[in-house]
């Protein structure tokens, strides 16, 4: 199918032409013909990079009258990157509809200037929800003539925190105007949204309704959490060309991960919430140029990077949330190309890859971190490519051509090939003449047998007999797919207690017990807030649990009833399923 045969004016397909497409995305194919109808509510599950954008802002440019210098159309999106994108996007497309204006309004900008910019008139505003509730608040957004809300990225928008925004401009919003609704998946709260903003809305899922791009390949590497960043320099090192973004959890963790890398010679720039606006357009040009080769991003600040020849996703640590990994592999194989997303996963994080493949319909296949010889080989097939590619200026160095072959002459072809690969390829030869493998070994599971007591617990249970113990529940068992193991990491991560501080585990079906050392306590219920896991809201209470507060870890082994008082028998363990 053609753009020629959606039902688009001539004007709208004109600027399609200069832009150079012909053929629409699924989601545009789909999408496009209803939404041009304009009368019912729509809701659109497609990977990130599948053209959204173009589904919904063509029939919207559609529908806005470029008379009436009235708001007509919103379109709410997470970040302020992303709605300029779109902006910039939907500008390029309305280029042959004169007196049409699209107005981007967002935080971190100057709001008086954005007012102004609201009063000359405008047909379509794209905004991030807290400015546009903001401006509406202070009147100078009015919506009492827009026919049409887009909210694109829905559910980065929730993970983001802007449930209450998102619901005060739909309340506000005239009951008669139709709802697009846009996502790379149905979450629990775009799923709400939908049922409660859209009646019998047409629905229209490119790909499966929580499924990665099908051009995108997925790779596991398993290292031990210490060998993280000299894993990610060997994944480098083997791409000589790759042109991506590498995904980590914290601002924090991206900085420190960005500076390692640029110490070490690598071409890259962090990108997080601590930069002002300034150092983030600075960064963001230096990407989009190709000046710098590799992106150090967290998952908030990535929303708005809207590049198609990014190669690779390197997820240097899992997002908590399940749909954040389509988010991130999305980044690459934009426009119909290809791309790789590559996950670095400890020991116990299997269970994570297991659940991704479920959950994104994919497939991830666990690999070898490369080894030294097949780094150099690729190092070399590069810098060959390099020589036998460059533009070679014969007027401009003709001059400086003579010395050289003087210099030269007195060795052969090969002699002369060796010594420059040698110049440019000695210090990886040194760097891994005795690099050490760094693909974690995982140990076969031995069978328990009869009356044999669970290893860990029994060593959590030994090792906190020298310490008062305070039990703890959580609001997660097995049937949330978690062990023993994630509930450890869980605490440690978001607590920051030790994991020796962590006594016996008691894991339910849908409720687990564990102990702390009393000294964790307080620590513990502060870090513990707030938290989240693949989606799920985690809280914390205090329990009887396996520990239930007993000296010297016995509570342990006695149902959680505290101090065990003379020389009496223990109650049998109590089970929590």
């Amino acid at each position: 199918m053609k753009f020629t045969e959606l039902g688009l004016s001539p004007e709208t397909l004109k600027s399609i032409e200069a832009l150079g497409f012909e053929t629409p995305t699924p989601i545009q194919e789909q999408a496009i013909p209803v939404l041009l109808e304009g009368t019912r509510d729509f809701v659109g599950l497609a990977s990130t990079g599948t053209g959204k954008t173009a589904a919904f802002g063509l029939p919207l440019l559609e529908r806005v009258d470029p008379d009436n210098g009235m708001p007509q159309g919103i379109i709410l999106s997470p970040t302020r990157e992303l709605c300029l994108q779109i902006a910039d996007d939907l500008k390029k497309f309305a280029r042959h509809r004169p007196g049409l204006q699209i107005t981007a309004v967002y935080g971190g900008s100057n709001i008086a200037t954005q007012i102004r910019d609201l009063k000359r008139g405008t047909q379509i505003i794209v905004a991030t929800p807290g400015r546009l509730l903001d401006l509406i608040e202070r009147r100078a957004a009015k919506l009492d003539q827009v026919s049409v809300v887009v909210l694109d990225e829905a559910d980065e928008m929730l993970n983001m925190g802007f449930k209450d925004e998102l619901d005060a401009i739909l309340e506000k919003a005239p009951e008669d105007r139709v709802t697009w609704l846009f996502s790379a998946t149905m979450a629990k709260g775009v799923a709400r949204i939908a049922q409660n903003y859209q009646t019998d809305p047409v629905e229209v899922s490119v790909g499966g309704r929580n499924e990665a791009a099908a051009n995108i390949e997925h790779f596991c590497f398993m290292v031990h959490e210490k060998d993280r960043y000299p894993a990610v320099k060997r994944i480098l090192d083997y791409l000589p060309e790759i042109y991506g973004l590498i995904f980590c959890r914290t601002r924090a963790e991206t900085q420190t991960v960005a500076e390692k890398l640029m110490a070490d010679g690598y071409s890259a720039e962090a990108l997080h919430g601590e930069l002002s606006q300034a150092q983030r357009d600075t960064v963001m040009r230096k990407f989009r140029q190709k000046a710098v080769q590799v992106l150090v991003a967290t998952d908030v600040a990535a929303r708005g990077i809207d590049v198609n020849d990014i190669t690779h996703v390197i997820h240097y640590k899992l997002s908590d949330e399940v749909a954040a990994y389509t988010h991130r592999s999305g980044r690459t194989a934009r426009a119909g190309k290809s791309g790789v997303s590559i996950a670095l996963i400890n020991m116990h994080e299997r269970r994570r890859i297991v659940e991704l493949e479920r959950r994104n319909n994919i497939t991830i296949k666990l690999e070898k971190i490369p080894d030294a010889r097949a780094i150099c080989e690729n190092q070399l097939l590069a810098l060959i490519h390099r020589v036998v590619e460059v533009d070679v200026k014969e007027e401009e160095i003709a001059d400086y051509l003579p010395p050289a072959y003087e210099a030269l002459c007195h060795l052969d072809k090969k002699e002369i090939i060796k010594r420059f690969v040698a110049v440019e390829f000695n210090h990886f030869l040194d760097y891994y003449r005795n690099a050490e493998d760094l693909n974690a070994k995982s140990k076969p599971r031995r069978e328990r047998q009869p009356g044999q007591q669970r290893s860990e617990n029994s060593k959590r249970n030994h090792r906190m007999q020298a310490y008062d113990t305070k039990g703890f529940s959580i609001n997660v068992g097995r049937v949330h797919g978690v062990n023993a193991g994630a509930i450890v990491r869980l605490v440690c991560e978001n607590s920051g207690i030790k994991s020796n501080q962590i006594g016996a585990i008691d894991l339910g079906r849908d409720t687990s017990f564990f102990e702390v050392s009393k000294e964790a306590a307080n620590t513990l219920r502060k870090g513990m807030q707030n938290l989240s896991l693949d989606g799920r809201p985690v809280s914390l209470r205090a329990a009887g649990g396996p520990g239930g507060g007993g000296q010297g870890g016995q509570g342990a082994r006695s149902g959680g009833g505290g101090n065990r008082q003379g020389g009496g028998r223990p109650e049998r363990r109590k089970k929590y399923d």
